[in-house]
């Protein structure tokens, strides 16, 4: 019997992916055991908004029944990822005495709970409350202030939200499916924490997240995380351009983005030329290849410059010393480094789920499963932190079972 199984769920735009994982060795310095990835077609959502509550259930289904398979193994509740234009992020302040004159856990924990004490609209979640740094008798800095003499703690906290009924609604999906979620995580956060290192995250780099109908930004500088973003911008976009441009159907429009799509048209020969539908049925013209990069191009550059906009105007732009890394579905598109590394001016890397993982970490290390692996590894975190939010073969059966009988009655 598997104990300390944990299980991301990715609920993209166009697909649903899910990663099981087993925290092996001491939980605190352990590395996570991946046994089993499942990904299905996304259906009942367009963009931000749930329209089929049924089919999204469906997906989230199929995706996690094919992890568990692969896993051999059952899980009962998951970490879910959230993202979308609905989430909004700020800054908040928290002071407080210290009660001796030496600060202690108790401290921290309330000055915490007074920076989250900000007054919600009915309709808003706190999803995250990061800490960014702390300030003892306005000495500003400090990471660990416990154990410290002082007589006034400050805390500077990242505060997330996001639309509650966004979060009602992914839930409900999940517990239809025979699950449960543990814990709604953003989707920007997930993903920094699944190909993002230490070093990287200290000297500072911006994570750029290509999913399907939104593009996330997470910068972080000095360890910790200054500033999320979410544009609305997608692989989808990219899609509806060659529509457009090529004359073709959707479904065909999809088919040419995958299979001849270059980022890059520079590394294209001009003289290529690929096989496309025609205006008739049965009928087939030749289409130069360079055409389908141009296209593409044209509109990954204006992408990545309002990535650019938006990091200049946080003043980060100069500080990313690691510079970008661009992950998500799209990012497998050849030529997407090269591109990005000439309008950044900076440092480019492809972003893969790689490090602190075990087992079958070939079939995550990839771009598009960033965020779905990322889930799974904050759920490790959680678990080393609190001992909570792991699932064993026993108890997702029972859980299951309760949440049966709960739909049905």
């Amino acid at each position: 019997m598997r104990a300390n199984l944990i299980a991301g769920l990715d609920i993209g735009t166009t697909k649903t992916s899910a990663v099981i994982g087993e925290i092996s060795g001491d939980p605190r310095r352990g590395t996570l055991n991946i046994l089993g990835v499942g990904q299905a077609r996304t259906s009942g959502v367009r963009g931000d908004v749930v329209t089929n509550i049924d089919e999204m259930t469906e997906s989230i289904r199929t995706s996690l029944k094919e992890a568990e398979l692969m896993a051999g193994a059952s899980v009962d509740r998951v970490f879910a990822g959230i993202g979308g234009e609905h989430i909004r992020a700020s800054s908040s302040m928290g002071v407080v005495a210290v009660a001796d004159e030496e600060i202690s856990h108790d401290d921290v924990d309330r000055v915490h709970v007074v920076a989250r004490a900000v007054a919600l609209p009915p309709d808003r979640e706190m999803l995250h409350a990061i800490p960014q740094e702390y300030v003892v008798d306005h000495r500003r800095g400090i990471k660990d202030p416990v154990g410290m003499t002082g007589t006034r703690l400050e805390s500077d906290v990242y505060l997330v939200t996001c639309a509650s009924i966004a979060a009602a609604n992914i839930r409900r999906a999940v517990n239809r499916a025979g699950y449960r979620v543990q814990e709604l995580v953003l989707d920007p956060l997930a993903g920094a924490r699944s190909i993002l290192t230490e070093d990287e995250k200290e000297v500072g780099v911006a994570m750029v997240e290509i999913g399907g109908s939104t593009m996330s930004v997470a910068a972080y500088f000095e360890g910790k995380i200054r500033h999320v973003a979410i544009l609305p911008f997608g692989g989808t976009t990219l899609t509806q351009d060659l529509v457009r441009g090529l004359s073709v159907p959707y479904a065909e429009a999809v088919r040419a983005k995958e299979r001849f799509a270059t980022a890059y048209a520079q590394l294209v020969d001009p003289r290529e030329t690929v096989e496309l539908p025609g205006p008739s049925p049965n009928q087939q013209r030749h289409v130069a290849r360079e055409l389908i990069a141009h296209i593409v191009e044209q509109r990954l550059d204006e992408m990545f410059g309002l990535v650019e906009r938006e990091l200049q105007e946080q003043d980060l732009l100069n500080r990313l010393g690691a510079g970008i890394v661009v992950t998500g579905g799209t990012a497998a598109l050849p030529g997407i480094v090269e591109l990005a590394q000439q309008i950044f001016a900076a440092p480019v890397r492809l972003g893969r789920p790689g490090e602190g993982l075990s087992g079958l970490a070939d079939s995550v290390a990839r771009p598009k499963f960033a965020t779905a692996t990322g889930l799974a590894l904050w759920g490790a975190d959680r678990f080393a932190e609190t001992g909570e939010g792991a699932s064993t073969l026993t108890s997702g059966v029972l859980t299951k079972l309760g949440t049966w009988i709960k739909e049905f009655f």
